[in-house]
């Protein structure tokens, strides 16, 4: 026998037969509650209930007439699993007695996860507990980012994807959510470097960069973002924009207005989902080593064409004696999540800059004038 409730447990006493110990029957209870804290919560519940699962609903007060899929979904997983199926995913995480690492029973999925910040932020998670779902356009860092995550014990699925691409990243969300379930975070990570000046970049090069920094947010929150909503029990959405989403840079227009574009709507996006429970992170690393140098194209005038590696080269060196590893910012990452930060800016620099931009952003401007790609 079981129960499914969605309303609070009052405990009652044991009845006493005439002669003997008090007699008890556990009987396995999966309550299905609202998040808001004026439902209230029972912490002694899981001592009085010791076979208790508790799921919290974000929309509201749940009933099987308002919530009809999630009903079906946590009875379906609820049963079956009390006849000898393997505990769903979902299920795992509401089992109230269960211990688990910080995102023990937790779907984390990462785009841009083949090098850099996002296989460091997939490695992270792994380490506190996540299931990964990772996927890039590099199926070779894919690749070693999977071996990585399976040296650390994780389980990790691996998708190639061009964010870029609106129906590949729908295709996208269905297969990982038919397969493995709505991941619980989202982080689109995925993104690309451009420099040189506004009318030395070719038209098609300006919409490529915005294409995948921008479009690859939009597209991977649009197909994710909804299925957590209809999911109806909350997540969490990362958005990586950068420390140029605020700081105006003459040789750097493709790069910094993606960025920019990124923070405002993560903004609005923000705004939108928190009635679902749904919560949004911006997180804006500043100047990290990755190989985001490597990949950067330069758009320069045809004169300057064989400059192109000797500026990548004055690049790298600079980003390697930041010694700032994107370990750092996936650990910042990590932490947003847990405190459920709105907007997180990682290396020093970028909260320097951050708080100028908000207290002078004429200053910002007038720095951005002075400039100069040599």
């Amino acid at each position: 026998a079981s129960v499914t409730l969605s309303r609070p447990v009052h405990r009652r006493r044991r009845r006493r037969r005439p002669f003997g110990p008090a007699q008890r029957v556990d009987v396995p209870v999966q309550l299905i509650v609202s998040s808001d804290r004026a439902a209230g919560r029972r912490d002694d519940l899981p001592a009085t209930l010791p076979r208790l699962w508790r799921r919290e609903v974000a929309t509201g007060q749940p009933a099987p007439d308002t919530h009809p899929e999630l009903y079906a979904r946590a009875v379906r997983q609820f049963v079956e699993h009390l006849d000898g199926a393997p505990a769903a995913r979902e299920l795992r995480r509401a089992e109230m007695r269960r211990e688990r690492r910080p995102f023990g029973d937790t779907l984390v999925s990462v785009t841009g996860a083949g090098s850099g910040i996002g296989r460091e932020t997939a490695l992270a998670f792994a380490r506190d507990g996540a299931e990964l779902v990772i996927s890039d356009v590099d199926g070779d860092g894919l690749a070693e980012t999977a071996r990585q995550l399976a040296d650390v014990g994780a389980t990790a699925h691996r998708y190639v994807v061009d964010v870029a691409d609106a129906a590949a990243v729908e295709s996208f969300a269905e297969e990982v959510c038919g397969e493995h379930g709505v991941p619980d975070i989202v982080i689109n990570n995925a993104g690309v470097g451009h420099a040189g000046y506004f009318l030395d970049t070719p038209a098609d090069e300006f919409d490529r960069v915005l294409d995948i920094n921008f479009g690859g947010v939009v597209n991977g929150c649009r197909s994710f973002g909804r299925r957590l909503v209809e999911r109806g029990t909350g997540g969490h959405i990362v958005n990586i924009a950068s420390m140029a989403s605020y700081t105006p840079v003459n040789m750097m227009n493709a790069y910094c207005t993606s960025k920019a574009a990124v923070f405002m709507f993560s903004d609005c996006l923000r705004a939108e989902l928190d009635s679902a429970g749904v919560g949004v992170t911006t997180i804006c690393p500043g100047v990290i080593g990755t190989n985001i140098v490597d990949t950067t194209r330069f758009s320069l005038p045809e004169s300057r064409n064989a400059d192109a590696e000797k500026l990548r080269a004055r690049a790298r060196r600079g980003f390697s004696l930041r010694r700032y590893g994107p370990d750092k910012v996936a650990r910042a990452i990590v932490s947003a999540v847990s405190k459920k930060k709105a907007v997180r800016p990682v290396t020093p620099e970028a909260h320097v800059v951050y708080a100028i931009a908000h207290a002078a952003p004429a200053a910002m401007r007038s720095g951005a004038r002075g400039g100069k790609f040599v």
